[in-house]
């Protein structure tokens, strides 16, 4: 497994990374503590989680339970030391996670405690912002993402105020480094500046959706992460399960994502499984397996820090970790070139 550099922190994380976002709901916490014990044995160091999960469905019953399962494999362990653990504090709006309260100063040490309870750690090596309290335009709202009612100021100042406050949390020992989430490429510059300016925690990550089928990410965004090494945490890179093939032809299978969220949040479109079938031809035109193509080829971005997937089942778990073995020809890379420039932002 081929390990990046993330950000400058001085760590170096796997180029794939687990996600957890569905133990407690659709994975039992067997399933999870069976699922890191394979992925470290194949050669991943790296967890992504938050307060916030597992989803599929969000309930205020199960919220946390992913933390607590990853807590009970490492109390059982011993194992902490193998592993960077990444996780996220909610932004504003999502009323059953602290009240939904937004990112400030005085949430961010609530958040954390409440975080390390659940892991049994005294530490979180990656603490992401899941979203900016002035919202963002990822998940499909790009389509109609309008700042003109922002508050610059008001802005800066809880920039100003959190990231004073995530200094706090790395002076005490419980965080070791800082990251965005659903981020855009003016919040992340001016996080960088304020914290170059006084000396606090500088954005090492930025984890957003990205995938064949959602490459927002590849202007603006990928220009400042090469610049400022401020690595992408892709999440979705199989675009909710669309990119397996599974879904096509109206197939829904049971227990599948799109069985309890019909719509994968807004990504079911007509045009969004032309475009899958355009990348499933190439996989099959080149005897590829297209989970294994999908999540080698996110590898291949010049900005990438690291690739973070779920599975519900260790047949796809073993799957998705066989693409870190996986070297896509030219040939691929040219038709992957030529199908996004006939299917571009399907959803």
């Amino acid at each position: 497994m081929k390990m990046n550099a993330l950000g400058r922190t001085g760590l170096m994380v796997s180029e794939l990374c687990l996600g957890s976002m569905t133990w407690g709901t659709q994975n039992t916490e067997a399933e999870g503590h069976a699922q890191i014990d394979r992925a470290l044995e194949r050669g991943i160091n790296f967890i992504d989680t938050a307060e916030m999960y597992p989803v599929n469905p969000k309930t205020a019953e199960t919220q946390g339970r992913s933390e607590e399962i990853i807590g009970t494999w490492l109390a059982a362990s011993g194992r902490r030391s193998d592993v960077i653990l990444a996780s996220k504090i909610s932004g504003e709006g999502l009323a059953y996670v602290r009240g939904g309260a937004p990112i400030t100063a005085a949430s961010i040490p609530e958040a954390v405690t409440g975080s390390l309870k659940r892991l049994q750690t005294d530490h979180i090596d990656l603490y992401q912002f899941h979203w900016p309290n002035r919202g963002s335009y990822m998940f499909r709202q790009n389509w109609d993402f309008d700042p003109s009612s922002q508050n610059p100021a008001e802005v800066l100042d809880n920039m100003h105020e959190t990231l004073e406050a995530l200094g706090r949390e790395v002076a005490r020992g419980t965080i070791g480094h800082f990251g965005l989430s659903n981020e855009s490429a003016w919040g992340t510059g001016q996080f960088l500046r304020i914290a170059e300016a006084n000396g606090w925690p500088r954005v090492a990550s930025i984890q957003n959706e990205y995938s064949l089928l959602c490459r927002l990410f590849d202007t603006d965004l990928a220009e400042l992460s090469v610049n400022e090494d401020v690595g992408l945490l892709a999440f979705s890179p199989l675009a909710a399960g669309l990119l397996t093939g599974k879904y096509q032809g109206g197939t829904v299978p049971t227990g599948s994502r799109m069985s309890i969220v019909d719509d994968l949040g807004g990504r079911t479109t007509d045009r969004a499984f032309a475009a899958v079938q355009a990348y499933l031809d190439i996989a099959a035109r080149h005897g590829l397996d297209p989970v294994q193509m999908a999540l080698a080829w996110t590898l291949t971005r010049p900005f990438m820090a690291s690739s973070i997937f779920g599975a519900t089942t260790m047949a796809q778990l073993d799957v998705a970790l066989g693409a870190a073995e996986l070297t896509l020809s030219d040939e691929v890379m040219r038709e992957i070139d030529t199908a996004h420039r006939a299917h571009p932002m399907p959803y």
